[in-house]
């Protein structure tokens, strides 16, 4: 009876499954709309850490088509577009622009980006030493001509 009753569980576990794939995770890439401009290298810097979070570029991994795991996904990526999105950067305002280079500039020097556990899984996107400095070189300069600019 034991053994019936597994099985059943089993096979309700199966349909279950399969069944969450019928729901939409939102995994999308809209149309840039206006990416950032930046020096080549740090360019690449941002398309290999960042852009998968934070621009409409996404390169979406196999598992972020599988539920339950694709809304996690989708959703950490919708959060991240709206706090910084190199995709849509020339739409921001420049005050918009200054406060999130400045976003960008604090979360480099406490290496809360990129997260941890997107660096165990992209191995590529581990920012070094000098690729930190460079973008945060890059971003002062970046703000110091935003302050500039006459309003």
């Amino acid at each position: 009876m034991v053994q019936g009753g597994l099985k059943v569980t089993l096979v309700l576990v199966g349909i279950a499954a399969l069944a969450i794939q019928l729901v939409p995770s939102g995994v999308s890439n809209p149309p840039p709309r206006g990416d950032i401009s930046a020096p080549p290298q740090v360019e690449a810097t941002l398309q290999r850490s960042c852009y998968d979070c934070h621009s409409n570029r996404t390169q979406w991994p196999w598992y972020s088509h599988l539920a339950p795991i694709s809304w996690e996904v989708a959703r950490d990526i919708e959060y991240g577009r709206r706090q910084v999105n190199f995709s849509e950067w020339s739409e921001y305002y420049p005050a918009t622009r200054k406060r999130k280079l400045q976003w960008v500039g604090r979360a480099l020097q406490q290496e809360d980006m990129p997260p941890r556990l997107y660096q165990l899984i992209h191995p590529s996107s581990r920012l070094s030493a000098e690729a930190r400095a460079e973008l945060q070189h890059w971003i002062e300069g970046q703000v110091g001509a935003i302050e500039s600019q006459p309003r």
